[in-house]
């Protein structure tokens, strides 16, 4: 026979783990210097820039 287990430990076990989880993240998210942030958003506008100079525009119907 298998032994019973405490669903409540097993409960507050399990939101343990889901709140470490959620505070892992947190910190990759917020953990970062000003300096660190602010590079990372000028790299991303540069690659959004450089995406959008790239894209090529449909001919327009008025010349043809």
């Amino acid at each position: 026979m298998t032994t019973p287990i405490n669903l409540n430990k097993a409960r507050k076990a399990r939101t343990k783990a889901e709140k470490e989880q959620r505070a892992k993240e947190n910190r990759a998210k917020f953990g970062q210097p000003k300096s660190v942030k602010s590079l990372e958003a000028a790299r991303a506008e540069k690659q959004a820039r450089l995406t959008e100079s790239h894209k090529l525009t449909p001919p327009d119907p008025k010349d043809g």
